[in-house]
């Protein structure tokens, strides 16, 4: 685990070709304090409170508001534990996008191949840690914004159970999905991270009443015993042959014996931009009222139109949502864990709007999340472990029941030691 002056070092070497970081704190310093994360630099999406800080969320909306009088919930605790924050990540504008291509900071590129995405929305932190940078970063997942990042940097890449990591002094994009998340190249530094983050807090609402759920003392488990399933139906089409393959030796890495169908996987999908692009609306009506000329224009008209949405379809997209949730926690009666794709295909090169799958083709940013939406849809917890691909890595995903988010990561710490996952 590499130090704070070091990572220092290696961002202001490195970071000028890559564009992870758009503020990098050289003031920071080794603290000297204990804990499980002592002095392990840190990376931060900058959609994160930090302290005297601007937390701008990827937008020159923000730019201009004052620095922040406090740090966000998750980032007091990972001090506490010794962590140190060293700068803020490039993303997509409020986080609303999955390729980091963001138009005031520029586009992050990829340190396998500089030419090729991050993902986003949180593709700046999950670059960092793929180029060693730093060893352990903050996103946020609503729909996919840290499992998709992760799978085409080729980083581990961990969305909780929602509301199990407290979200106050976090920018939200979409309240009732957005998820605190966290990526790493080991396993280990994913767990103390997530351990020393958990705790009930009063400034969330979602995340009031959980007491503590350590995942690191089970870690080393393995899946022994665990009942683990492939997705199939919408989860085995719409994606590259590679991405098939990879989930399948996954699949049999971690032992999966059976292969299930998610009834109307596809209808979360649309229901979840559907209600996504609502909520975010409302939550920057203003925003989008005075000063549409400084959005994202992807951003902004997405939204314009959102606002134009029925609310009938809305209330109906909700009720969808409750019955879909329903169907799936009943699959987990039956099994411990499910395998997927964490994306329909690896990195497509910066600015490419369609890629081509099964002879037809289909919108880059809207197919990302194909494979992670129906999960953050409902909350449940999924981390994407990073497998090698034919040119540039891949993610799979595995996903458990609500608050079982110790057996995914179990699952993804059994990978890592079998060697079945990039380093």
């Amino acid at each position: 685990m590499s130090g704070v002056a070091e990572a220092l070092e290696r961002i202001a070497a490195r970071d000028g070709a890559l564009n992870c970081f758009t503020d990098v704190y050289t003031d920071a310093r080794e603290t000297g304090a204990d804990g499980p994360l002592a002095n392990i630099p840190f990376a931060v999406k900058d959609l994160y409170d930090i302290s005297g800080r601007v937390t701008k969320a990827g937008s020159v909306i923000y730019a201009d508001n004052p620095p922040a009088r406090r740090d966000a919930t998750v980032i007091t605790r990972l001090k506490k534990a010794g962590g140190v924050p060293v700068g803020t990540t490039n993303m997509d504008e409020f986080a609303f996008g999955f390729t980091s291509e963001n138009p005031h900071n520029g586009p992050t590129r990829n340190p396998h191949d500089q030419t090729r995405i991050v993902g986003g929305s949180s593709g700046g932190s999950a670059a960092a840690v793929a180029a060693d940078l730093v060893p352990l970063a903050l996103g946020s997942d609503t729909n996919g914004s840290v499992r998709v990042p992760a799978a085409l940097c080729g980083v581990f890449g961990f969305k909780p159970t929602y509301g199990r990591l407290s979200r106050a002094g976090v920018a939200p994009l979409a309240w009732s999905f957005d998820h605190v998340g966290v990526f790493a190249r080991d396993m280990k530094l994913i767990a103390t991270a997530f351990d020393a983050m958990q705790g009930a807090d009063e400034g969330d609402p979602a995340c009031t009443e959980l007491a503590p759920a350590p995942s690191l003392p089970s870690l080393m488990e393995g899946v022994d015993g665990l009942r683990i399933a492939v997705a199939d139906g919408h989860f085995a089409t719409g994606g590259l042959a590679e991405v098939f393959a990879a989930t399948a030796g996954v699949a049999d890495g971690l032992g999966a014996d059976r292969r299930i169908d998610i009834p109307d996987a596809h209808r979360s999908v649309a229901a979840a931009l559907l209600i996504t692009s609502a909520e975010a609306a409302c939550l920057h009506l203003d925003e989008i009222r005075t000063r549409a000329e400084d959005f994202d224009p992807h951003t902004r008209d997405r939204w314009i139109a959102a606002t134009l949405i029925p609310s009938a379809w809305i209330h109906r997209a909700q009720r969808f949502r409750r019955t879909f949730r329903d169907r799936v926690l009943a699959l987990f009666d039956d099994i411990d864990l499910l395998i997927t794709p964490t994306t329909a295909f690896p990195a497509p090169e910066i600015g490419q709007g369609l890629i081509t799958i099964d002879g037809k083709e289909v919108p880059t940013r809207g197919t990302l999340g194909r494979f992670t939406a129906p999960f953050s849809f409902i909350g449940l917890p999924a981390i994407s472990a990073p497998v090698a691909g034919e040119t540039m890595p891949l993610g799979v995903q595995i996903v458990g029941a609500p608050h079982c988010d110790a057996l995914v990561l179990r699952a993804a710490a059994a990978l890592q030691a079998k060697g079945a996952t990039l380093t």
